[in-house]
């Protein structure tokens, strides 16, 4: 009898639960710039909306909500993650978010909608090391960072936090681990370093020391998003997907650094490009380098019929 009227109040809780799914996307492109994600709301959203029973698939139903919302067809699109915190977006309902990591070439945006491209580096400006480490992540974030270690009410606490930033940040000799992009936001919300820790969630999202906000945890999504293309590119070739259809050896060595966010050295990277056998010659060459005719080459797709997991793989960094 307990048993009965126990299964009785579940579903009686169940039923005003309030539950919501939707589909959010991080569709990443590569410009002369660098990476760049599209946005909606004038930057601080990621492309989204809920899943409805007409939509055939969860996928059919991300790829309908971008190109309402930016005009912006999808190629290459995967699962990313589920983010079901409770309190994430609403204390009074159950928001899941089924993200997606999709990849395009900018150049082929829709006439319609209005989307918006800004850089992955101006939500995330300690992950670009191409030219060194940021002076604001030594000047602005250790700083505050061994502060809020520091403020911990035990000595194992502190040091422990002070560990993770090592680890997280490269701090302290540490090496720099560019795959740890969700570790270093996720650390900075817990130091409540970042606006989305601290500020009001329906207030308008700004500009800080520590990157650009974003609305609810689109931030931490997109976070999400970079680090996991930043992991597959060094064993699956999704580069491509980015990439023109033709391109010089140097345009996608750029492609690479961007998308990691630190430099490689030249000759270690052509290696293991002509070695993985990734790229074949078009017979034809660019005059766009600014200097001698740079040979054209395209994505050798046979490559994905011969080996099951080919890549990128990211060389030593050059000095």
């Amino acid at each position: 009898m307990d048993q009965t009227k126990g299964l009785r109040k579940h579903r009686a809780n169940a039923t005003t639960n309030k539950v919501k799914a939707d589909l959010i996307a991080v569709v990443v492109a590569v410009n002369e710039i660098g990476p760049c994600v599209l946005t909606i709301a004038k930057g601080p959203a990621l492309p989204s909306g809920p899943f409805e029973l007409a939509h055939r698939s969860l996928q059919s139903g991300l790829r309908a909500w971008v190109e309402l919302q930016t005009g912006q067809p999808l190629g290459y699109i995967e699962q990313l993650y589920t983010f079901a915190d409770r309190d994430r977006i609403d204390a009074n309902e159950r928001v899941i978010s089924i993200s997606y990591l999709a990849l395009t070439r900018q150049e082929d945006a829709g006439a319609s909608g209005q989307p918006s491209w800004a850089s992955w580096y101006d939500y995330f400006p300690w992950e670009d090391h191409r030219s060194g480490t940021p002076r604001m992540m030594l000047e602005e974030l250790r700083p505050r960072l061994l502060e809020w270690a520091g403020n911990a009410d035990d000595g194992a606490t502190r040091f422990d936090r002070q560990r993770r930033a090592a680890v997280a940040f490269g701090f302290d000799d540490r090496p720099w681990n560019e795959d740890l992009t969700l570790q270093r936001y996720e650390l900075l919300y817990e130091a409540a370093l970042v606006e989305e820790a601290t500020g009001d969630p329906n207030a308008a999202p700004t500009a800080s020391a520590s990157g650009k906000a974003m609305v609810a945890d689109h931030r931490r999504i997109l976070a999400t998003g970079i680090a996991r293309l930043r992991s597959k590119i060094k064993y699956r070739p999704v580069v491509f997907e980015l990439m023109r259809p033709t391109f010089t050896l140097l345009q996608l060595q750029r492609a690479v650094e961007a998308l990691a966010g630190r430099l490689i050295n030249k000759p270690n990277f052509r290696r293991l490009v002509e070695q993985q056998e990734l790229v074949e010659e078009t017979g034809e060459t660019s005059l766009d380098t600014g200097g001698r005719p740079a040979k054209l080459y395209r994505f050798r797709h046979a490559v994905l019929d011969e080996r099951a997991a080919a890549g990128t793989k990211l060389p030593v960094m050059r000095p």
